[in-house]
């Protein structure tokens, strides 16, 4: 699948797969950002898609986040296939969840991203599911 990509700082490199089995792709901070303790702030991440149709994104945090103290705020970011504007930079939302301000070097990678194929779900209404309820959070003993 090809991607058309455009990047705001041409000295960052483009996005890759650090390993031949990697699912995701790292991105990076296109700017220094000093994050204070107990909040949020945007890192821009040097890039705008175009997306295949059908397609989306998730961005999520790399698993050595945590250890500069931060988190995505939101969980998880999901790039539409219609975020594809010239300009439509992809950001992350980082939360500082530590007592200090932390900083996020330009060039640093903080997140990666998942090119996924979109399937849309048709909503069928019915009056009951089924007959056996499974219960909810810990219902099996996990």
């Amino acid at each position: 699948m090809k991607i058309q990509i455009k990047r705001f700082d041409k000295n960052l490199p483009l996005p890759e797969y650090k390993t031949a089995g990697a699912a995701a792709f790292d991105l990076y901070a296109r700017e220094k950002t000093v994050i204070p303790a107990k909040t949020v702030k945007l890192v821009p991440l040097n890039i705008a898609l175009q997306l295949p149709k059908n397609h989306w994104a998730i961005l999520s945090a790399r698993s050595s986040l945590h250890k500069k103290g931060l988190m995505i705020a939101n969980g998880i970011g999901v790039g539409d296939y219609d975020y594809r504007g010239d300009n439509d930079e992809y950001q992350a939302a980082l939360y500082n969840f530590t007592d200090q301000s932390t900083t996020v070097e330009q060039g640093e990678r903080i997140v990666q991203m998942i090119i996924l194929q979109r399937e849309r779900a048709e909503f069928v209404e019915q009056s009951q599911l089924n007959t056996e309820d499974r219960g909810g959070f810990g219902s099996t003993g996990h």
